[in-house]
């Protein structure tokens, strides 16, 4: 069970109260099981959008007429709308304060360089505030929260890269992360705000966006594998990243807001591999040879580059006692088994009659 907040003598402990931005994200999914076994009640914030988007948090959903069981919550808001944020916090009256949300692919955020700096960094910002005058004027002090960070602020800065590496971002969306990392420097001090930056690593599951690399290509995988696809086209192969296992990775999410003081954590493998040795990794797992299949796509190349991340998690070993337990071997056959899995299902469906076999090369 999750650590009682402060109650009145004489009365049931409380349980701790979660808030989630992000919640149906990758992250957001798996912090999510991990604190309901914590015994949290969880409160999510979601955009609206014309299709669902919850089929990372659905096997956990339960129906909130269920008052009983339902631990998970969700309610509508956005980073970019102050006043739902607002509302939600003084609504809610959460313990712990997670913003897990984001535009977070990299990429993306060269061809929508606005809105991702608009989300990330300012939309940090306006839920620091709103978690600063809800604290104001209620006088609940002992809020926690944590802001999620990100590898990419190093950019082009050497590794291996730890607290006090000085910060080179090389994208839009590593710019954001940046700001809303001082964002949350700058509210610890100045208001003595109980907030952690969690500088994370590459982290990947089953979970993970079919549009980042490492599930793009255990998703190829499955579907060469069991003949729905023949070609994979990628960019630069050559870019080495510390990658981890997502599940691992909000453990010490949590682990921060547990600390009697806040401070900032890199949070990584200490392990860097290129996107091919993860090819040879995925594809070899399946007895397939990755030069039969990847073509090079010129349009995949960044306008900058960011060549090697490999984090120094010292900090976090020493401090929170967090080590990962998923190695780089075992996190890409998880992906991999998890998506031949899927890509039988698929092809069920297209021998069917159902999909059409041919909408990749």
């Amino acid at each position: 069970m999750a650590e009682p907040t402060e109650t009145p003598q004489n009365s049931e402990p409380k349980i701790k109260v979660a808030l989630i931005t992000g919640i149906t994200g990758q992250d957001g999914s798996y912090l999510t099981e991990f604190l309901l076994s914590k015994g949290y009640e969880i409160h999510g914030l979601i955009r609206r959008s014309s299709n669902f988007n919850t089929q990372r948090i659905n096997h956990i959903y339960i129906d909130p007429h269920n008052a009983n069981k339902a631990r998970m919550k969700l309610h509508y808001a956005d980073l970019t709308d102050a006043s739902s944020l607002r509302r939600w916090i003084d609504t809610i009256a959460p313990d712990e304060v997670y913003n897990l949300a984001a535009q977070s692919h990299v990429a993306v955020s060269f061809e929508i360089p606005d809105y991702t700096a608009d989300v990330v960094a300012t939309g940090t910002l306006r839920l620091l505030e709103a978690v600063r005058s809800h604290i104001a004027e209620t006088g609940r002090t002992h809020i926690k929260y944590y802001q999620a960070g990100s590898s990419e602020m190093f950019g082009s800065t050497p590794p291996p890269q730890a607290e006090d590496t000085p910060f080179h971002p090389r994208s839009p969306y590593a710019v954001a992360k940046c700001a809303a990392h001082w964002y949350t420097v700058n509210y610890r001090e100045a208001y003595g705000i109980f907030a952690c930056n969690g500088i994370l690593f590459n982290h990947e599951s089953p979970r993970r966006g079919e549009n980042f690399v490492t599930r793009k290509i255990t998703r190829a995988v499955g579907r060469i594998k069991i003949g729905l696809q023949s070609k994979l086209f990628l960019g630069n192969l050559q870019a080495s990243r510390d990658w981890g296992f997502a599940g691992d990775y909000v453990e010490a999410m949590w682990m921060m807001l547990q600390q009697e003081k806040p401070d900032d954590y890199v949070v990584a493998t200490e392990e860097s591999h290129s996107v091919e040795e993860f090819l040879e990794a995925a594809f070899g797992y399946v007895g397939l040879n990755w030069r039969d299949h990847v073509v090079i796509d010129k349009r995949y190349f960044r306008p900058s580059e960011v060549d090697n991340l490999k984090g120094d998690a010292s900090k976090a070993k020493k401090v929170l006692g967090w080590k990962p337990k998923v190695g780089f071997q075992q996190l890409v056959k998880m992906m991999v088994d998890e998506d031949v899995e899927t890509a039988k299902r698929e092809k069920v469906l297209v021998d069917a009659g159902y999909m059409d076999a041919q909408q990749q090369p």
